[in-house]
């Protein structure tokens, strides 16, 4: 492990030390470095159609479904896409050409890996269940996760509460006794609408 990277893991182990009995990571962009590749399939999709939209909203809305980041990219670009084509080309597109290229988020996946079987262990996604299970594959972890959570699966998404406290209903475990490891301002908002403790993965130094 490289220097800065042990660093972020050491910050890390110091954050999660305490009562807890789960740890609920998020997955595109907390455990897979992958949300330059999902701004590019964004970006590809609204091209194919003729619009040019930029990264950026992709990062400002990022833990949301991608149904509702196609809505905020509707007011913002005042375009007409139907969220639900526009998942699915997106999702195709993603599999197709990024999803086998996926590299971790090292310090975070050292640590899922060093506290699996001490506490249990959950990801909660806003993505598709398909996507989220390819990815955990790719990284090698899928085995080592005992609940998924993903889009369409609760009745609401991030940033309400819904889909870490499924998660940790799932697990038998109190949402106090969960901590939350996330990147994005959606799931931030989901952990303490939940309940629960938090770290943003992105923001150790």
């Amino acid at each position: 492990m490289e220097a800065a990277t042990l660093s972020k893991y050491r910050k890390l182990l110091k954050r999660s030390t305490g009562h807890y009995k789960a740890f609920l990571y998020d997955c595109d962009g907390t455990l897979a470095d992958n949300m330059q590749a999902h701004a590019d399939t964004y970006v590809q999709v609204a091209a194919d159609k003729g619009v040019t939209i930029t990264g950026e909203i992709i990062d400002e809305f990022a833990g949301l479904p991608i149904a509702a980041v196609v809505l905020e990219i509707n007011k913002r670009y005042d375009t007409n896409f139907d969220p639900d084509e526009f998942n699915m080309l997106k999702n195709k597109l993603y599999h197709d050409e990024y999803i086998s290229r996926i590299l971790p988020v090292e310090h975070v996946v050292e640590h899922l890996k060093a506290h699996a079987g001490k506490v249990r262990i959950a990801v909660v996604s806003g993505g598709s269940r398909e996507a989220i299970e390819k990815t955990l594959n790719v990284l090698g972890i899928a085995h080592l996760v005992e609940i998924l959570v993903c889009a369409g699966e609760t009745p609401h998404g991030k940033p309400y509460p819904d889909p870490f406290l499924a998660a940790a209903e799932k697990l038998g475990v109190e949402p106090k006794d969960c901590l939350v490891f996330e990147d994005g301002n959606p799931g931030v908002q989901s952990a303490i609408a939940a309940g629960m403790d938090w770290v943003r993965i992105d923001m150790l130094d």
